[in-house]
């Protein structure tokens, strides 16, 4: 399978219309999402949701100042897809969905964001590492699709007017390609912030919103558009600034070294009945779908 050049995936564009207090990211997964779909069969149902909720996950996590800060995405309900969960630090990227195949196989080729988790939730954590905080906020998984749910998210927890589009589909060269818009109406300045109420029909986060509305999937997922394109062409006539963010790529960072340091914390006796006769213990990463042995004297020898 041939790649489009991959200076125009995996690496976020971020930009800035100063004179209207907005600020925007645009990203288009190429190699990275194929790297982490790899790893599970998914059918094409799931495979759009999850490359959808990576993208999603990345337009999140670039806002992170610091490269060892993590964001984290899930959700999860009663319906056909019981868990998904991504996170994302400095560029490294993962992600996972645990469903009923059955029940998804049921619902067709389009269905709805309830027909896929039922009464579901999304919970957003952000993971400071400069301060050691963490952030979350939880809220009903209401909306057409993932990203509207992420709209309602900022307006609850963050008073943030904020637009995203999410896309994905399959390249007959590239593969699974997904695109994303993530576009916000900052105020100047904390001190003296308006409220949300009055600010979201402010009149340059209309101008913004409505022409950040016209942009189609097919360019989002288009592999021959540049971001810097895309960006250009949505706001030719306003002072735009552009800058690279940082690259993504597969970040699975499972290893056998760090699961024998999380089982080093369970008392011996907990470990022994985990191990099997030969006195090693299966651990299963479902990020990458690997089986790691630990053995019980590796562990040991770090007590």
């Amino acid at each position: 399978m041939s790649e489009a050049p991959e200076s125009w995936f995996d690496q976020p564009l971020v930009f800035t219309i100063a004179d209207r207090h907005v600020r925007g990211r645009l990203v288009r997964l190429g190699p990275a999402l194929n790297r982490i779909m790899a790893a599970h069969d998914y059918p094409p149902v799931a495979e759009r949701l999850l490359a959808e909720a990576l993208v999603l996950t990345v337009l999140l996590g670039s806002t992170l100042k610091d490269e060892r800060s993590q964001l984290t995405l899930q959700t999860g309900g009663g319906g056909p897809v019981e868990l998904l969960v991504c996170d994302y630090r400095g560029g490294e990227l993962r992600g996972y969905m645990k469903f009923d195949a059955e029940r998804l196989a049921g619902i067709g080729p389009d269905p709805s964001l309830f027909a896929l988790f039922g009464e579901g939730f999304l919970a957003i954590t952000f993971d400071h590492a400069l301060t050691g905080e963490r952030y979350q906020g939880i809220v009903p998984l209401e909306g057409a699709s993932i990203g509207e749910a992420a709209e309602h998210y900022f307006e609850q927890s963050e008073q943030i007017p904020s637009l995203i589009r999410l896309a994905a589909r399959r390249d007959p060269e590239a593969g699974c390609v997904a695109g994303g818009l993530l576009l916000q109406h900052l105020p100047e300045g904390e001190a003296g912030r308006d409220r949300l109420h009055l600010r979201r029909e402010h009149p340059e986060w209309e101008h913004a919103r409505t022409i950040a509305a016209t942009l189609r999937d097919e360019e989002l997922t288009d592999p021959a558009t540049s971001l810097e394109t895309l960006a250009w062409r949505l706001y030719h006539e306003d002072e735009v600034r552009v800058e690279p963010g940082t690259m993504v790529s597969r970040g699975c960072r499972c290893s056998i070294e760090h699961f024998s340091g999380v089982l080093a914390q369970f008392p011996e006796a907990e470990r022994r009945e985990m191990a099997d006769e030969g006195g090693v213990i299966p651990v299963d990463c479902a990020f990458c779908s690997r089986i790691f042995p630990i053995a019980l004297d590796d562990i040991a020898a770090r007590d």
